[in-house]
């Protein structure tokens, strides 16, 4: 790292930090996809991060997930070798969340050893370590819920996890851009709220996404445009109260995200073309890509229903969600801070640093 450009380094860190949230939501969409989720059924967040190491510790949490009831009903029989095959999965899955904090909190107290934070990065960088600590729990909550006698997670409970990984990245991939741009104006900025929007469209369709994953939905109704043979099927809203469907009936869940997703398309696609010819050169890239996207998204979703979830599809799909987030987010950072200073602005060394303490040849 730069010591004579501290946020530059800090922001290119931040980057680094968002790959691999971005790399821990598509494993753990994988882990969900292809049913491996719960062979996991411990959870030890400081002492398990070993994998079993003989054969008597493979059977003693064979013997733990022989007991769950994913095994009684979803996997009667499956021998050691197919319990290794989805436990291996699950396990990078988790390992790779504490890899996230490692890779957090070492340059953090790197950067803070060397005077190169100021007191108020500090609630900020302290605040995302808190959230993939919170995150972690939200994880194990999740599995709790497939471990007692349905052998699938709650959906209300897989959703709160993906949209906390997607807060996460988002808060982190928002702050890399205050480091390496400079600070987002507080106050509204002219045109951006068409960027504003796309964000709450693109999170809420997520949302929408996750209920469809968490309770399988888009295993049933695989045509496309029309579902069951009609435009708007008259079996949706079933039951009592109405709003309840929103979360729990398979084909009102599964509608809901087909037009959640068009609708977001449509906007972000058209917010694309009509900003382009009046926008700078610094954003007709990421318009250009956020037009792409708009097309390239709904398409990858129809594609994953018509074809039923095929795992390398949904992945996909899911990764394109999180594109479609960042592109949103750096569009909307450019329309309240359209001039990079952050890269190149000096530290500021007037009496701010986490420390407390003046830097090397300043008075005190």
């Amino acid at each position: 790292m730069d010591p004579e450009n501290p946020r530059r380094a800090i922001g290119i860190w931040l980057l680094v930090l968002c790959a691999m949230v971005f790399l821990m939501v598509i494993l753990g969409g994988l882990t969900r996809l292809t049913g491996s989720g719960l062979s996991m059924v411990e959870w030890n967040p400081i002492f398990g991060i070993l994998p079993p190491l003989d054969h008597a510790e493979w059977e003693r949490v064979f013997a733990l997930y022989r007991e769950s009831p994913e095994y009684r009903l979803v996997n009667p029989g499956m021998d050691l070798a197919g319990f290794q095959a989805i436990y291996w999965l699950e396990y990078f899955h988790r390992l790779f969340g504490r890899l996230i904090g490692v890779a957090f909190l070492v340059p953090f107290l790197v950067f803070l050893r060397r005077g190169m934070l100021r007191r108020d990065d500090l609630p900020r960088l302290l605040g995302m370590f808190l959230l993939g600590g919170l995150q972690g729990l939200i994880g194990w909550y999740m599995v709790k819920s497939g471990l007692v006698d349905d052998p699938h997670v709650s959906q209300y409970r897989l959703a709160l996890h993906l949209l906390t990984g997607v807060l996460i990245y988002g808060y982190i991939y928002w702050t890399a851009l205050h480091y390496l741009r400079g600070r987002a104006t507080a106050s509204p900025a002219p045109g951006a709220w068409p960027f504003r929007l796309a964000v709450a469209l693109v999170f809420l369709t997520m949302g929408a996404g996750a209920l469809v994953a968490g309770l399988k939905a888009g295993h049933a109704f695989n045509t496309f445009p029309k579902m069951a043979g009609e435009w708007v099927p008259d079996f949706l809203f079933p039951r009592s109260p109405w709003w309840i469907n929103l979360f729990e009936d398979h084909a009102t869940v599964q509608f809901q995200h087909r037009v959640l997703g068009l609708v977001t398309g449509l906007v972000l696609l058209s917010t694309a073309v009509l900003r382009y010819r009046l926008a700078g050169t610094h954003m007709r890239p990421w318009l250009a890509a956020l037009g792409v996207m708009a097309i390239v998204q709904p398409s990858l979703g129809i594609a994953t229903l018509v074809l039923q979830v095929p795992i390398a599809l949904a992945s996909l799909h899911q990764a394109g969600a999180l594109v479609l987030m960042t592109l949103v987010l750096h569009l909307l950072h450019l329309t309240r801070h359209p001039h990079p200073v952050g890269g190149v602005q000096a530290h500021d060394p007037g009496g701010t640093l986490a420390t407390g303490a003046p830097r090397h040849g300043e008075a005190a």
